[in-house]
């Protein structure tokens, strides 16, 4: 239990998920507290004269006015260090086995306190450095095997820097001491493992431009609506568009080498899914399971409401680890709806002046708290490292109406919009991001990095490509009122090449073992290819090529099997430009035979 020098206040008055505390005199904001006989887990979130009012991150009920509150003195914060991958926590990083075996219950109890590193595994902690090298904060003093996968960076902690007396390599403990640091005189004592405020943004030393592409292995995504490496995206659905299966897709194929998966306020049943299909899921690039580099948080709906607040942070905060250690990690918030609901209700419960819909006024600049924690840098350490956080956030909208507050809040923060559209979803067009109100502002960017890797045809294509869905959905519209024979053979082209588009291109079957993923360069093929047939198909019209046929083209049938090609064969593709040729020219009239080069 805390010690004496601690302030010791009472409870007054309970309000759910509020305590008004009395007599907090020299308590601080954001202090954590511990609540009643049983120690339940609060923080600061209010401070009038000498009342604290607290947010409790578990189940208030049996607590009574006059019960202790102590406050411990220090912020939120999360222990830092080997062992947090492979970890379920739940939304103040309580590893959930731990809770269970404490309980000796599948059900959370209140006042569990269980450490969330384990602290009597031994890590085998092998040096960077030597005795006497000089190092600051940031540096990476020696390496831990974490996972099969995962390295882990044993850093120098902020604030600590000097000359290094001496380094213990072999096996410790994360509370073992690994390192002396001598500055100028005073003694500094490294530990594997660390502490850190969940609420403060780990310090970086330079960031960077958001022009390197995360590529995802999902045509929509990548082609059309691309992110950046430390790029922002919001994902608004519906209930069964497809949020969940596009997250877990992402978290397998996304150019990260960490994924830190957060469900904060789901419901129980989809965070077991969750829970049961991750560590089942293989990951592609490495062969073992995703779960050997990946950590998940849940926080379900049927948990106190205010523990959903603190596992945004807390899951933001261990994504900053190890990107201060080199790597690029995903960070997957499912979802940010039931987070801003958790502030709704505290804010009420506080008796704040609400905004729109009941929110807090203050909802958009704790929204774009979270999300500006992401993005590339250079962290500390003489090193340069390069790491990166690319945050991808669902929204869950009521009804999925994109005008509420939460969507409107998170776009404005957000550089990418994949808006899923609950239609798209019913026709089985998955995934079913709407490539008409869907945008990313990173494109011009990622414009110049691919153009570059595709001799400056990139941008033209994509251009093109997302013209010709334009212009059929304005043809739609014509054939929805007076049928597809008032248009002409050439608009007849362009809903042909749109179809191609959507169907073979756009529709990715996330189940089938080839077509889940395709790699940039075949992306590259595949809409050069159609691209290539629209522009054939339309001069060999004007020769007078009977449309029928042209629609009825063999090759129309390789094309649309373009996607089922494997990586090590997509050389085939750039062949099909040769049969597309022969095949239009056999039915260009004698005469007018098709000068294409």
């Amino acid at each position: 239990m805390p010690n004496e020098g601690l302030v010791k206040g009472t409870i007054e008055r309970i309000a759910g998920p509020l305590v008004i505390a009395k007599g907090m005199t020299g308590a601080s904001m954001y202090d954590v507290v511990h609540i009643g006989e049983i120690g339940l887990v609060g923080e600061i979130v209010e401070l009038e004269g000498d009342n604290a009012s607290v947010q409790v991150y578990e189940e208030t009920s049996g607590l009574m006015p006059g019960e202790p509150v102590v406050c411990l003195g220090e912020p939120l914060s999360v222990e830092l260090g080997p062992g947090i991958i492979e970890q379920f926590y739940d939304g103040i990083q309580r590893p959930l086995e731990l809770i269970e075996q404490a309980a000796k219950s599948h059900f959370i109890s209140r006042g569990i306190n269980v450490p969330a590193i384990d602290r009597k595994k031994k890590w085998k902690f092998e040096p960077r450095v030597k005795a006497g090298d000089v190092v600051e904060p940031g540096d990476i003093l020696g390496t831990v095997q974490e996972t099969i996968v995962v390295e882990h960076r044993i850093m120098v902690p902020n604030g600590m820097k000097g000359k290094v007396k001496s380094i213990q390599s072999g096996d410790h403990t994360v509370e073992d001491v690994i390192a002396v640091l001598d500055d100028n005189g005073t003694q500094h004592e490294v530990r594997m493992l660390q502490r850190w405020p969940v609420r403060q943004p780990r310090p970086v030393a330079r960031r960077l431009a958001p022009n390197v592409p995360m590529s995802t292995g999902q045509r929509v995504v990548d082609a059309f609506f691309p992110i950046a490496l430390g790029g922002t995206a919001c994902v608004p659905g519906p209930f069964g568009s497809g949020k969940t299966v596009i997250q877990h897709q992402f978290a397998k194929w996304a150019q990260a080498q960490i994924v830190v998966y957060v469900g904060c306020g789901e419901r129980g049943n989809e965070m077991t899914d969750v829970l049961l299909e991750f560590p089942e899921l293989e990951d592609p690039q490495s062969g073992h399971p995703l779960m050997k580099r990946t950590t998940l948080i849940a926080n379900t709906s049927n948990m106190p409401v205010a523990a959903r607040e603190a596992s945004i942070y807390t899951a933001i905060t261990l994504a900053e680890y190890y990107r201060d250690m080199g790597y690029s990690v995903a960070l997957m918030a499912d979802s940010t709806s039931r987070w801003a609901e958790a502030l709704r209700e505290m804010s009420s419960r506080l008796e704040e002046m609400p905004g729109e819909e009941g929110y807090p006024a203050y909802l958009g600049t704790r929204l774009a708290s979270f999300y500006e924690r992401a993005g590339r840098c250079i962290v500390k350490g003489k090193d340069g490292r390069e790491g990166s956080i690319s945050v991808i956030g669902a929204v869950s909208p009521p009804g999925g109406d994109l005008s509420e507050p939460v969507t409107q809040n998170t776009l404005r923060v957000t550089k990418v919009f994949w808006g899923l559209d609950a239609n798209l979803a019913y026709q089985r067009h998955f995934p079913a991001i709407n490539w008409l109100s869907s945008y990313s502002l990173y494109t011009d960017r990622l414009d110049v990095y691919w153009n570059e890797k595709f001799d400056d045809e990139w941008s033209g294509l994509r251009v093109e490509a997302m013209s010709l869905l334009e212009k059929e959905a304005q043809l739609n519209e014509i054939v929805r009122l007076v049928g597809i024979d008032a248009l002409s053979k050439e608009e007849r082209m362009v809903l042909e090449t749109a179809k191609s588009l959507r169907e073979d291109f756009l529709h990715q079957n996330a189940f089938h073992e080839i077509d889940t993923y395709a790699s940039m360069e075949k992306q590259f093929k595949m809409l050069k290819t159609i691209v290539r047939f629209h522009h054939l198909g339309m001069d060999a019209l004007k020769k007078g090529a009977p449309m029928n046929e042209l629609f009825n083209l063999p090759v129309r049938e390789q094309i649309a099997r373009m996607r089922y090609l494997e990586e090590a064969q997509i050389g085939q593709i750039d062949k099909l430009e040769d049969t597309i040729k022969e095949q239009i020219n056999g039915i260009v009239p004698v005469g007018g035979e098709s000068n294409v080069a």
